[in-house]
């Protein structure tokens, strides 16, 4: 077993990402279709070169300083989207402003604020008021699909024992998560929808009915929806989001329950401590792959908004496409992406560039 679990990360090996990472490969465009509004692409290719290389930098370095890290910005996007396309989540409240980051779905629960305040203070730096804080988002977005950080301390020892450079070697996986090229040219609103943030965000405990009809509501479809949901295929949620999930009856087989998973999940939350974390994917918690939906039809997906897409014949056909062939879940999910980055942004003469994340100009 040692020498299979050596040989697996030798092979790794030559996926390793050092100070030297350039962004991933992106999709065409004719891969992609048609993006609507304002957005193109290559937009920064004069005003901005360096953008995208600085961005994947940033993120690179976050996630190789915290897995978790790259779960959190990808969800970062995700509810920044998701809210009337207001791009406002990073906004702080005020004496006078009232954002989107203290709604209930988002307060306590979003991490990676710090990574975007250090992107955008550096592309400030190199081009000033020129690359606005949702085309961050969309960018690091796409940059933490193909980068995860989970790998044994003794592995890095030894690269660094293969590969004695003056450099600080970055022990970064690229995971074959999918890549795609991102349309920019968002620009930043300037008001706030706390109501809408506090309603409109799917919640961990949603019904399939609920779920369905909060996607439809911003324009993405059931498909849409279900790929979206395969980013559970990384990351961490703590035990009271979950809490439904550990009172199923653990005598029950079925699509809904696994009773030697329940098992597992009661015992992780039996403390005191409701913000013990279980891992969304416990087989292949640092890979972006198809694993989730596997879990799913074997009642193994952690949130109850997990599980619960396997109830209807509909979305379990989908779900069942997906576990079959990576290929299939990687190219959907890509275009979902796409879809849900491209939901009504302000672009044109709309909006602003701000300076700060964290505050309009």
């Amino acid at each position: 077993m040692a020498n299979n679990h050596l040989g697996f990360y030798l092979l790794m090996l030559l996926k390793i990402v050092t100070t030297f990472a350039i962004p991933p490969k992106t999709l065409k465009e004719a891969c992609i279709g048609e993006i609507g509004f304002e957005l193109q692409f290559n937009i920064y290719n004069d005003s901005c070169p360096e953008a995208e290389a600085i961005i994947f930098s940033w993120v690179e370095n976050a996630v190789m300083e915290d897995s978790r890290m790259a779960a959190s910005l990808l969800r970062l996007h995700f509810h920044d989207c998701f809210v009337n396309a207001s791009r406002l989540l990073l906004l702080d409240d005020t004496g006078d402003f009232v954002g989107e980051k203290t709604a209930p779905p988002n307060l306590n629960s979003l991490r990676g604020f710090e990574v975007i305040d250090a992107i955008k203070s550096d592309l400030e730096s190199v081009c000033p008021e020129t690359v606005s804080c949702a085309d961050i988002l969309a960018v690091v977005a796409r940059d933490s699909v193909v980068l995860v950080c989970d790998v044994p301390s003794t592995l890095c020892s030894t690269i660094m024992i293969i590969f004695p450079v003056p450099l600080k070697l970055k022990c970064i996986l690229q995971t074959a998560g999918p890549s795609w090229e991102v349309p920019m040219g968002r620009r930043d609103s300037f008001s706030a929808n706390k109501a809408a943030a506090t309603n409109g965000i799917p919640a961990p405990n949603s019904s399939l009915t609920d779920l369905v009809a909060k996607f439809q509501n911003v324009g993405l479809t059931l498909q849409d929806m279900v790929a979206l949901s395969g980013a559970h295929t990384m990351g961490k949620a703590r035990c009271s989001t979950f809490s439904s999930r550990l009172q199923s009856s653990s005598n029950t087989n079925g699509p809904d329950n696994n009773p030697d998973f329940l098992q597992s999940l009661q015992q992780l939350c039996s403390g005191s401590d409701i913000d013990a974390l279980a891992q969304l994917d416990l087989v292949t918690p640092a890979t972006f792959d198809n694993q989730y939906y596997t879990n799913l039809l074997s009642g193994e997906g952690l949130l109850p908004s997990d599980q619960i897409l396997v109830s209807q014949d509909q979305t379990r056909e989908i779900i069942n496409s997906y576990a079959e062939d990576t290929s299939v879940f990687f190219e959907d999910f890509k275009i979902s992406m796409l879809k849900m980055g491209s939901l009504g942004p302000a672009s044109g003469n709309d909006g602003e560039i701000r300076r700060n994340c964290r505050v309009v100009n």
